[in-house]
C-alpha cells in the first residue's frame, strides 16, 4: 500500500464517521469528538462576544469563512489544546476551522505541513515540520529517544511528567463527558491519575518489525514459488512506523524498553542483518522479557549452591537487584529500596512460544510468551494494590449479606482472579482462550491459590453456567480495546452482581459501557463510586481507566 492510498483509505473512514459518529473507541472517533468539541467551544466565546459588539440593529458581525490551504502547504498554527489521542488541536485565523498536529502541546506556535483536508468535518491533518516558539511548559531536553517526532509510538516526551499525569486525567473526564451519555451530577470527579514508578524503562514487552522486499506483497507474489520470491537486496529498515503513515523507520534502540528488552533488541537486529538472505517476506520481532528469581545466599551458604536454574534468553542476560518502588503518589520520581532475600535475573525472550516469567509482589506468573500480560511490571504492584484496597466496600449497609464470590471476565492468564483470591471465598475466572485458562490455572497452582476455578466461555454465554449468589457478588471485567458488546452487557445486568470494577485500556469505550451500566435494565443499574487513571505507558498519549460501580437497586436473581 502506497502512502497516497493509506491516506485516501484513512479520509474515507473519517469522513463516514464525521457523517454518523460511532463510539468503537477508534482514534479516529475520539479525534473528531476532542475537534467537535473546540469548535464548539469558540463558536460560543464568538457569539457570547458577536452579542457584546452587535451593531445597532441586533445583527452580529459577520465572520469570513476558511478556506484551508492545498496540500503539503507549511502553516504556522497556535496549539489551543491536546487531544486525547496525544496530538495538538491548532485553530484557523477564523476558529471555524482545526488543524491537527501531532507532538506539539498547548502554547507552542509552530510550523505543520498540510497532509490531508477534510473540510465537511472542518479539520485538516498535519505533519510537524518544527516549533517557531515553544509553550513554557514544553520541554524538548525531556526526550530520551533521538526517533522522537517521527516515530508514532510516543506522543509526549517533551511534557514534564506531571504535566502528562494531568493530561491523562483530562482524557478520563472527557471521555465520560463525550461517549457515557451520562448527565454530570452522576459522574464523580476523577481521581488524579496514579503515577508510574518508572517513566522510562518500563516495557517488559516491544514488537519492532520489517516490511518485505519491494514487490513482495503482490498477489502474484504471494501465489509464486517459494524459490522465485523476491529476496532482500539489503537489510531494511527494522523498528516502528513513521507518524502518520505505514512506512517502517530504522530504529536501533527504544528507551522505554526495559534493560534486558533493548539488550534483545540489538542482539536480534544483528541476527536478522545476519540472515536476512533467507527472508522472502516481512516479520515481526517478539521481545519479551522474562524474570528469574534466586534467593541471596545466607552467611551460611555458598552462592555455588544457589541455582537460577535454565532460562530461555535467546538475548540478553542481565542480574540486578529487584526494582525499587516510589515513596508516595505526589513525588512519582521518588524511591526507596526495601530489604530484599533476592535477586533478579533478566532474560529477552523472543520465541512466541516460550514461556515468560513476571512477578507482581510474591505473586508468579508465567505465561505463554506471545500472549497478552500488561506490559509495564512497575506499575503492577501499586495497580493490583488499589483494586484490592475497593473491590469490597468499606462498609456494609443494614442487612447487607458478606461479599465472599469474584468473577474474573476476560480473566487472562488469571491477574485478578490469582493476586485478588485471599478476599473471596471462590473466585471464577472466565475467558474465551482456551490457552489463557490453562496458563491460569497453572499460575493458580504455582501461586498455591485453591479457591479458585476457571473455564472456557463465548462473551455471549459467560453467565450461564455461575451460580454464586449475585447479591454477594463482584464482577471484574477487562475487555480489550473495543470494550464489551451489548449481549454481554445485557447479561451483566441480567445477573446483577453487587459490585462490578471496569478496568479498561480504552477509557473511551469503558465511559460508553459504563454510561449502559449506569442506566440500568429493568430493576438493575448501577452508580459510579469512583474513576481513577492509571499511566501504563507514559510518553503516550494512552491511560488506563479503572472504574468502580455498586448496584444501587435490589435485584432478584434468577
Amino acid at each position: 500500500m502506497t502512502k497516497k492510498q493509506y491516506h485516501q483509505g484513512k479520509a474515507a473512514k473519517r469522513q463516514k464517521l464525521a457523517s454518523k459518529p460511532v463510539n468503537d473507541g477508534s482514534n479516529e472517533v475520539v479525534l473528531l469528538a476532542d475537534i467537535k468539541s473546540l469548535l464548539s467551544q469558540h463558536r460560543a466565546l464568538e457569539q457570547a462576544e458577536q452579542t457584546d459588539e452587535s451593531t445597532g440593529d441586533g445583527k452580529p458581525t459577520e465572520t469570513l469563512s476558511y478556506s484551508p490551504p492545498e496540500r503539503f502547504t507549511v502553516v504556522e498554527v497556535k496549539i489551543s489544546e491536546l487531544s486525547s489521542t496525544g496530538d495538538g488541536l491548532g485553530l484557523s485565523s477564523t476558529s471555524d476551522h482545526v488543524y491537527v498536529v501531532p507532538f506539539t502541546v498547548p502554547g507552542d506556535l509552530v510550523q505543520a505541513k498540510v497532509i490531508n483536508q477534510f473540510p465537511q468535518a472542518h479539520y485538516t491533518l498535519t505533519d510537524f515540520v518544527k516549533v517557531i516558539i515553544p509553550a513554557p511548559q514544553r520541554d524538548d531536553s525531556l526526550a530520551e529517544c533521538p526517533y522522537f517526532a517521527k516515530c508514532a509510538g510516543c506522543q509526549i516526551q517533551m511534557l514534564p511528567y506531571n504535566l502528562q499525569l494531568q493530561h491523562k486525567k483530562t482524557v478520563v473526564e472527557k471521555a465520560y463527558r463525550s461517549f457515557s451519555g451520562l448527565t454530570p451530577n452522576v459522574i464523580p470527579t476523577v481521581d488524579e491519575t496514579i503515577g508510574s514508578p518508572l517513566q522510562y524503562g518500563y516495557r517488559t514487552k516491544l514488537t519492532p518489525h520489517f516490511d518485505g522486499p519491494p514487490g513482495s506483497m503482490t498477489r502474484k507474489a504471494k501465489r509464486s514459488d517459494p524459490s522465485e520470491r523476491k529476496r532482500f537486496g539489503e537489510v531494511p529498515p527494522i523498528g516502528f512506523q513513521l507518524k502518520g503513515t505505514r512506512k517502517t523507520i530504522d530504529i536501533e534502540d527504544c528507551p522505554i524498553g526495559t534493560d534486558a528488552v533493548r539488550e534483545g533488541m540489538r542482539t536480534e537486529r544483528k541476527r536478522i542483518s545476519e540472515e536476512i538472505a533467507n527472508y522472502t517476506k516481512g516479520a515481526t520481532i517478539l521481545l519479551r522479557e522474562s524474570t528469574w528469581r534466586k534467593p541471596k545466599p545466607q552467611p551460611e551458604q555458598e552462592e555455588s549452591d544457589l541455582d537460577l536454574g535454565q532460562a530461555d534468553n535467546m538475548g540478553a542476560s542481565l542480574e540486578t537487584e529487584p526494582p525499587s518502588k516510589t515513596a508516595n503518589e505526589a513525588n512519582v520520581n521518588g524511591s526507596h529500596h526495601e530489604p530484599s532475600t533476592f535477586t533478579e535475573k533478566k532474560t529477552c525472550i523472543t520465541d512466541q512460544r516460550a514461556i515468560s516469567t513476571e512477578y507482581i509482589d510474591d505473586f508468579e506468573f508465567r505465561n505463554t510468551a506471545g500472549a497478552f500480560f500488561q506490559n509495564n511490571n512497575s506499575i503492577l504492584p501499586k495497580f493490583t494494590e488499589y483494586i484490592r484496597q475497593r473491590i469490597i466496600p468499606g462498609s456494609s449497609k443494614e442487612n447487607e449479606k458478606p461479599i465472599k464470590y469474584l468473577i474474573d471476565a476476560y480473566c487472562g492468564s488469571g491477574l485478578f482472579t490469582v493476586t485478588l483470591s485471599s478476599l473471596f471465598s471462590s473466585s471464577m475466572g472466565i475467558d474465551i482462550a482456551g490457552a489463557s485458562i490453562v496458563s491460569a490455572r497453572e499460575n493458580a497452582a504455582a501461586n498455591k491459590v485453591s479457591n479458585a476455578s476457571f473455564m472456557t466461555a463465548d462473551a455471549s454465554k459467560l453467565f450461564e453456567q455461575v451460580t454464586y449468589p449475585p447479591e454477594k457478588t463482584v464482577v471484574i471485567i477487562d475487555p480489550p480495546r473495543k470494550g464489551c458488546d451489548d449481549p454481554f452487557l445485557q447479561q451483566l445486568l441480567k445477573f446483577g452482581p453487587r459490585r462490578i470494577v471496569y478496568v479498561s485500556c480504552n477509557v473511551h469505550t469503558q465511559a460508553r459501557d459504563v454510561g449502559a451500566l449506569v442506566e440500568g435494565v429493568g430493576d438493575c443499574r448501577y452508580e459510579i463510586e469512583s474513576l481513577q487513571g492509571f499511566d501504563f505507558f507514559p510518553q503516550t498519549g494512552h491511560v488506563e481507566g479503572v472504574a468502580i460501580l455498586a448496584r444501587t437497586t435490589a435485584h432478584n436473581p434468577m
